[in-house]
């Protein structure tokens, strides 16, 4: 049985990926990811403004008090001479890549111009394979237009695959007007993967302290639904790779991806539930499945139940959308139906 796939230009030896997870914040972490099973590894994600934020505050402490007294300015080394920012990142990518045998992609969210292309390039030195391009952006103005927003993802491509030759791929919110023209722009842009869809987590309020809390609930697999959805569009619609992520639990999910037309399926919650070792239990289901399906290979699935030859997605779902409505059965329905019209409310 050929498990193999191809995702972003690189061959991977079945499609399940870890994606970025705080799995892979150490070397052993990602050699355990491996050594589990995962064809590929989604470094955790590098955020410029912790970076920025790091600088401003060593500087803050280089600086204070050197205007009153002109002996501290020999009490600490120059701020030039003193690295901070992104090292001890990119050092894990070089180890990393060095200790293992499956691709290492880079994880970017970045807020400048100069931070998506500064820090593009030095993963790219670094060693990775890929970049993932985490682009969490919520326009909390009201004066921020949908175009306005359409234009930063953009803006952000463009400038990367300027700076970088590995590929690129976009972590894709769902939360566009129209997901499949955005889509196509992103490609357009120069993007060689699209992973559907970032997991935008929402805080929650604290009724005893009063307070926003952020509140991490890990997926389930009634959350495939809509990446599902798009993915089935998207598939050979596109010139690009398109990635899974999001509710995937067992090997079912990963099945249901791959027919939908996914190259790669990705899962964190599976692994922060169940362990590492969960990996093996995805896989062995999606090869147990294809066997007593008599399925040969993941190419021979890959995107078997798309609608790439639908003349019409939009009908298609708007009939998918009816039939599913009227297809519905409730208990109280079916008991309410049935009983006499003096016990109904």
């Amino acid at each position: 049985m050929d498990l193999a796939t191809t995702y972003l230009g690189l061959h991977l030896k079945h499609p399940i990926v870890a994606s970025a997870s705080p799995l892979s914040r150490t070397l052993d972490g990602i050699k355990r990811m491996e050594d589990a099973g995962a064809s590929a590894i989604v470094m955790f994600s590098l955020f410029e403004e912790q970076i920025r934020n790091e600088n401003e505050s060593f500087e803050y402490m280089m600086e204070a008090g050197t205007d009153q007294f002109a002996e501290s300015l020999t009490y600490f080394p120059a701020v030039e001479d003193y690295r901070v920012g992104p090292e001890p990142y990119l050092e894990l990518i070089r180890k990393a890549t060095e200790a293992t045998d499956v691709p290492i992609i880079a994880s970017l969210n970045g807020i400048t111009k100069s931070g998506w292309t500064d820090y593009a390039k030095d993963m790219a030195d670094a060693g990775a394979k890929a970049i993932e391009l985490n682009v969490y952006y919520i326009p909390a103005s009201i004066h921020v237009s949908g175009a306005d927003v359409e234009q930063r993802y953009l803006d952000v491509v463009g400038a990367v695959k300027s700076a970088v030759e590995i590929p690129v791929s976009v972590k894709l919110s769902p939360f566009f007007s129209s997901t499949g023209d955005m889509a196509r722009r992103l490609v357009e842009a120069g993007a060689d993967g699209l992973v559907l869809f970032n997991r935008f987590y929402q805080p929650d309020f604290d009724l005893d302290e009063l307070e926003v809390i952020p509140d991490l609930e890990l997926s389930s697999a009634s959350e495939i639904r809509l990446p599902l959805l798009w993915i089935a569009v998207l598939h050979g619609r596109l010139q690009c790779s398109l990635a899974a992520t999001r509710g995937v639990q067992s090997g079912t999910e990963v099945i249901k991806y791959v027919m939908a037309g996914a190259d790669a399926v990705m899962t964190t919650s599976s692994l922060l539930r169940n362990g590492v070792g969960h990996m093996k239990t995805l896989l062995d289901g999606v090869t147990g499945w294809m066997e007593r399906r008599g399925y040969e290979s993941i190419e021979q699935m890959k995107g078997s139940m798309s609608q790439q030859k639908v003349g019409d997605p939009a009908a298609f779902e708007r009939a998918n959308y009816i039939k599913v409505l009227q297809s519905y059965k409730s208990p109280y329905v079916e008991w309410l139906g049935h009983a006499p019209a003096r016990t109904r409310p």
